[in-house]
């Protein structure tokens, strides 16, 4: 871990390359504080862009579109010490190669929390009560009006929600779903303090095999990593119950997506509620073509005023280096 209390030097007007484009505020704030080249068309950067621009700037600003993996810093010039990711995710960096180059890397933290818990929530309500579905028959003029048998759901009050990972956002979902009346059961590496299970309502289950064998609806919070790549396996998929809906809003790589569609397509399985995918933007034709599916476009954290945050951490990590300080959102060790 590195040493907190040492000064960095000062770095006068760093070359800051962004890979993506940002709001315009942030980005005509970067402009005036830094010496930036900017990405205004938004195409995301080929590898080819992204080693050039690792081998000629002091800062990168990349995206969950940016893989930045160990050959790409492994490639980059001794100009490159800082990464100041737009994002709170950092699966998509290797931190290990940064570290082993001494190259910070800051993420924004915190900002996108209650974005992508309305999301997610927004999606433990459509799922089970076919709220697409139901859109889709509306526009597609078939609809011959209200029966008694016509778009049957599933209430979700009193059901239990199985949650994977009670973090920040865990948590804040676990706050609005308690409001719709869902009972709260969670698995997290380490238990939370009585105090915030009490408001919260949550039960911990030390294993997460036998949470999954006693919920009806599970969501995912948990950071993609080497521990939680494929988390949801076909295994842990078989635990669940065949009235059990799938939310996923976290990352793809944790769940096994070919052991999903199988349980989805047998029946074994309800429905499920996707906001990221494994290979995003390609999606898996056999998801499309499944009507208990709801699909959205990686948009859980996707609002003007979460975006607009996000940039102003990372104006303020790259600003807090230059300065020759420690910036306040430095990854550290416990991501690797």
């Amino acid at each position: 871990m590195p040493d907190m209390r040492r000064p960095l030097p000062r770095v006068p007007n760093p070359k800051v390359v962004v890979t993506r484009e940002l709001a315009d505020e942030i980005m005509a704030r970067m402009e005036q504080l830094f010496n930036v080249t900017l990405n205004r068309d938004d195409t995301p950067y080929s590898r080819e862009q992204l080693c050039d621009a690792v081998q000629h700037c002091d800062v990168l600003v990349p995206t969950v579109t940016d893989e930045i993996d160990a050959a790409l810093i492994d490639a980059a010039g001794d100009r490159l010490k800082l990464i100041a990711n737009f994002g709170a995710g950092v699966n998509h960096i290797d931190l290990k190669a940064c570290r082993r180059r001494g190259i910070i890397v800051t993420n924004t933290p915190g900002v996108l929390t209650e974005d992508t818990a309305d999301m997610t929530m927004a999606l433990i309500v459509s799922v089970p009560r076919r709220l697409a579905e139901g859109e889709k028959l509306v526009r597609s003029g078939q609809w011959k009006g209200w029966s008694p048998g016509g778009m049957l759901g599933h209430r979700i009050g009193g059901k239990a929600l199985g949650i994977i990972g009670m973090g920040r956002i865990g948590q804040a979902v676990a706050r609005r779903a308690r409001a719709f009346g869902l009972t709260i059961h969670y698995h997290n590496r380490n238990r939370l303090p009585k105090v915030v299970e009490a408001e919260l309502g949550a039960q911990w289950h030390p294993n997460l095999d036998e949470m999954l064998a006693n919920i009806d609806i599970l969501t995912l919070h948990t950071p993609r990593n080497a521990e939680s790549e494929n988390l949801l396996s076909a295994d842990r998929i078989a635990l669940l119950r065949a009235h059990v809906h799938v939310i996923n809003t976290s990352r793809g790589g944790i769940v096994d997506e070919e052991a999903l569609i199988d349980a989805l397509e047998s029946g074994r399985l309800a429905g499920a509620g996707l906001d990221v995918w494994r290979h995003e933007p390609e999606i898996d034709p056999r998801l499309l073509a499944l009507p208990n599916v709801v699909m959205t476009p990686h948009m859980g954290s996707a609002t003007y005023e979460g975006r607009m945050a996000s940039g102003e951490k990372v104006i303020t990590n790259i600003r807090a280096w230059a300065d020759g300080h420690r910036p306040p959102d430095q990854v550290l060790e416990g991501w690797v």
